[in-house]
Order: structure tokens, then sequence, then C-alpha cells
């Protein structure tokens, strides 16, 4: 499976630019980096059997163990491309929120959405590492 991050605004080069490539480079999965401008630009076509996670403050808050599953679970019944979307400043607005089939948070906080690609880009190198039963992630 895909995973496959799609984010609004230009990461350029700066430090969380090198967090997100070492980190998708870790990951034992297929990963693809969209970028897209502020507003508009082409989103790239979604694969059919697909799953979207849209990354939002009033969405899901998952632990590692959980989105690991959550992978899991759509792998497992054989989507083609887990998508994640990240919004430039203004987030995400409420249709692209509806359409998501699962709307993710990384806590209440306000975070930058470039840092958030190279906090999700962690968290999916993370989980894939959870799912191969690699020593990278301790619990408690």
């Amino acid at each position: 499976m895909l995973l496959h991050i799609v984010a609004r605004g230009k990461i350029g080069r700066s430090p969380e630019a090198d967090l997100v490539e070492r980190y998708l480079k870790r990951i034992g999965w297929p990963t693809r980096m969209t970028e897209l401008p502020d507003k508009g630009g082409k989103v790239p076509e979604l694969a059919s059997n697909s799953v979207v996670i849209a990354l939002d403050e009033r969405g899901k808050p998952l632990s590692s163990i959980e989105l690991s599953k959550a992978l899991e679970s759509w792998r497992d019944a054989g989507k083609r491309e887990a998508r994640f979307l990240i919004g430039a400043a203004d987030g995400h607005d409420e249709e692209q929120r509806r359409s998501a089939d699962l709307l993710l948070s990384f806590g209440e906080a306000t975070w930058p959405h470039l840092l958030v690609r190279a906090m999700l880009a962690e968290q999916l190198f993370r989980a894939t590492s959870i799912l191969a039963n690699h020593p990278y992630h301790r619990e408690g």
C-alpha cells in the first residue's frame, strides 16, 4: 500500500524538509510526497480502493499503536493507497473534512503545517516499524 502525503504549501530547504525526507526514506513501504500551492493546484488522481485521511485539529487523536493498527487494517483490506491530506495554514474546508475516511488529529494544540509533515512522516515510520516488529517503538 502506498503511503501518500499530499500537503499544501512549499516546504523548500528547511529543517522540517530534512526530517520529512529522513523518515520517508526509512519507511519500508512505498511512499510519495506531493506538494500543492496554498490554494488551487492539481491534486493527483486518487487510485480506486484507497483511503483518505485528513489531518485536522478536530479529528481523532490516535496513538502510534492505533495508527499502526489502522494501517494494517487498510493494507489487509487491499487498499491501494492511504492518502494523508495536510492543509495550508487555514486547514481544510468542510467538504474535504466530510469526504475524508478519517480525520486525524495530533492533539488540540495548533501546529505549523510544515512541522505537521515531519510529525506525520515520523508517525508513519513508527507505525510501519511497529508492524514489522522493529524495536524502534518502545511501549510504556
